[in-house]
């Protein structure tokens, strides 16, 4: 192509090549860097973990429990050395027990146990507001599997009582009109690469779904990180 001619085809795909390219680069220089994608697990070690079907404890209806444990199942595949058993195993043993939910802490360490995990988290959506700013409360606990030999036992009694069982607890209400969820919001959607949606990491307060999976992030944060309560390892876990 000489002075003063009009680009060719080729010339024309050429110049837009080198155009998309420059932009792509420049974009990519001013892009904020991806925070790794993990959840810290420093007291349990490798671990199988079960996740029971929420409880709706909010009064409303706006939302499936069951969708919002899968999303509670799928935050902890985040976490260093767990493996999780998913939601549809816990309700399989629940529906042979003729059963929706777990009733009762004996109850959960016993179907852990029957699903092959080590734990199981059991947790209950206390409040459910999905309108900007939405607001959710969590109420979560990590229960140990029972031994095979206590499968039959009952109630609280059941290798040792409720209270040895119990791994971990937290409780929360996530306010998006909050500084501080405001803030953890932000660096939630930065592990997320949020910044390419047309509502960056607001995504993660405008959808429902995407705010639950920030809520249930926070919460399996601090059950394995002993925030909402004492985590003890071991065969001698006491509250």
């Amino acid at each position: 192509m000489t002075r003063g001619q009009p680009p060719t085809s080729h010339g024309w795909a050429f110049l837009c090549l080198l155009v998309g390219s420059a932009a792509t680069v420049g974009c990519a220089g001013h892009r904020e860097p991806v925070e790794p994608v993990i959840v810290p697990n420093p007291t349990l070690g490798r671990v199988t973990i079960a996740v029971a079907p929420a409880l709706n404890l909010s009064g409303s209806t706006d939302f499936d429990p069951n969708r919002f444990a899968d999303l509670m199942a799928g935050e902890l595949t985040y976490a260093e050395h767990v493996s999780v058993i998913p939601v549809s195993r816990v309700l399989g043993v629940l529906a042979a027990q003729g059963a929706d939910r777990v009733g009762s802490p004996a109850q959960a360490s016993e179907i852990a146990s029957r699903v092959g995990a080590d734990a199981i988290l059991v947790f209950a959506v206390t409040e459910y507001d999905p309108y900007d700013p939405p607001r959710v409360g969590i109420s979560a606990q990590l229960y140990a599997a029972t031994p095979a030999t206590d499968y039959g036992a009952t109630g609280d009694s059941a290798s040792g009582g409720a209270s040895t069982r119990l791994l971990a607890e937290t409780q929360r209400r996530f306010d998006a009109a909050h500084a501080d969820v405001d803030d953890e919001i932000r660096s939630f959607a930065r592990q997320r690469s949020a910044d390419g949606s047309a509502y960056g990491w607001r995504k993660y307060v405008v959808s429902q779904q995407h705010f639950i999976q920030y809520c249930c992030s926070a919460t399996i944060r601090a059950l394995l990180n002993g925030q909402g309560g004492p985590v003890v390892v071991g065969n001698d876990h006491e509250r």
